[in-house]
């Protein structure tokens, strides 16, 4: 099986010990450019990010670092979402980032990720300089839309199902499910988009019982009545927003695809006013689907 070094030249693969075990990422770039921190989305890993980093990587230290329970970081066990709750994960990914000597960081999150990223962006406002949302509205409008439209999106009620219900059936045929997933929201409705070695990372990661339980543990954090919606809730309540530079970019031909409201107008009128967006004409994996326009989104943005 590939290693997928070979995906992104230039970068060495670490290991950093933190909280909740071993956590992995690939890093490149200057080591005394401004970092930039990018977090993968579901069911993929670090290996989603390796048409942009090398990019991103002239200008930034860029840290691609694979979520707990995805990829090659641990996976920790955990009930009722209550080890991935996206306020615990953005506490030990800061903890992280000072392990290896960042204490501020520029962040960019992508699905999952980017519930992750928003999440320690309103909680540690002071570490993240900049942040990028990709292809997301927050967790409390995802529900209102679940809510409102009977059948869109059943993953999300689905994988949040008790265990081990939802661990059972997709352990049957990981590699069906997912990839039944990576189809369903591409562009293409195929595999077309992905390059074959990322996927050989992608698969073995998904195929371990304790990771496709680390992934229902995610949504169960994120479920409608689990801590994710709650920690939103209280933050609408109270009026917070991002103070930092936000930039929302939404795929035409998944996130934004017949809605009534766009993603930007959605972070608009709740966590980030003051936010700018880009349109992307993919399917919901824009980093692999359509990464010159999302390189070029990214590039501007964190330029500045």
């Amino acid at each position: 099986m590939a290693d997928g070094g070979d995906l992104f030249p230039g970068f060495d693969p670490l290991w950093i010990d933190g909280p909740a075990g071993r956590w992995f990422a690939r890093i490149g770039g200057r080591e005394d450019a401004t970092p930039l921190l990018l977090l993968h989305g579901f069911p993929q890993c670090h290996a989603m990010w390796h048409r942009l980093a090398p990019a991103l990587a002239e200008r930034h230290r860029v840290i691609a670092l694979d979520l707990k329970g995805y990829g090659w970081s641990a996976a920790p066990d955990s009930e009722n979402g209550e080890g991935y709750a996206k306020r615990r994960i953005a506490e030990e990914i800061v903890a992280v980032m000072e392990r290896i000597g960042h204490i501020h960081f520029r962040l960019a999150g992508h699905d999952r990720g980017a519930r992750v990223a928003y999440r320690l962006a309103l909680d540690a406002p002071g570490r993240v300089e900049r942040l990028a949302l990709l292809d997301i509205v927050p967790t409390h409008v995802q529900w209102e839309r679940i809510e409102a439209q009977a059948g869109m999106n059943p993953h999300w009620p689905f994988l949040a199902k008790p265990a081990p219900e939802p661990e059972r059936e997709i352990g049957r045929d990981p590699d069906g499910y997912f990839e039944g997933l990576l189809r369903q929201w591409s562009g293409r409705d195929d595999l077309s988009a992905f390059d074959e070695r990322a996927l050989t990372l992608y698969r073995p990661a998904w195929g371990v019982p304790e990771r496709i339980h680390a992934m229902c543990e995610d949504y169960r954090a994120g479920s409608a009545d689990g801590p994710d919606r709650a920690a939103d809730r209280a933050d609408l309540a109270e009026g917070r927003t991002l103070p930092m530079p936000v930039l929302v970019l939404a795929s035409r031909r998944y996130l934004d695809k017949d809605k009534p409201e766009t993603a930007l107008d959605a972070w608009r009128r709740t966590f980030a006013p003051k936010a700018d967006g880009v349109s992307i004409d993919s399917g919901h994996f824009m980093a692999e689907e359509a990464p010159d326009a999302t390189r070029a989104a990214l590039t501007r943005f964190f330029a500045g």
